[in-house]
């Protein structure tokens, strides 16, 4: 009964040592409201990338709970180096919060260099401005 136990416990050390090292989705975002100090959940994020100089959509997703999409690229989709674009709807987020704002869409191009690292933009906004930089 023991020596089963130890096995059990091994075993379950190295299944969670597989989970660290798999692979992490390599696009992520987050969106934090700067005027409430909070997440913002619920906004429309669109994925984009330059292919033959034309903008393809990759994925439309919405931000969770804490604003947060976390695994943005495609799933089975090779990552490739490029220019991408990630659009965040802000315009229907601040309708949804009865609350006007100044720019109703934040395109944030960026380019992928090294499809072996992880690129995260979070947002930072408020109804009349927003940041943003890359992120870890």
């Amino acid at each position: 009964m023991k020596i089963k136990s130890v096995l059990l416990l091994a075993g379950l050390g190295m299944m969670g040592n597989a989970l660290a090292d798999a692979p992490r989705n390599p696009i992520s975002v987050h969106v934090l409201n700067t005027q409430t100090g909070k997440p913002s959940s619920g906004v429309k994020v669109d994925l984009e990338q330059q292919q033959s100089g034309k903008w393809v959509t990759l994925a439309s997703k919405t931000t969770d709970t804490d604003g947060r999409i976390a695994a943005f690229y495609p799933e089975g989709k090779n990552f490739s180096a490029g220019e991408y674009r990630v659009t965040f709807h802000i315009g229907d987020y601040f309708q949804q919060q009865h609350q006007a704002t100044f720019f109703p869409e934040v395109p944030v191009n960026f380019q992928v260099t090294n499809t072996q690292e992880h690129y995260h933009i979070p947002l930072l906004l408020s109804q009349y401005g927003f940041s943003t930089y890359r992120g870890s």
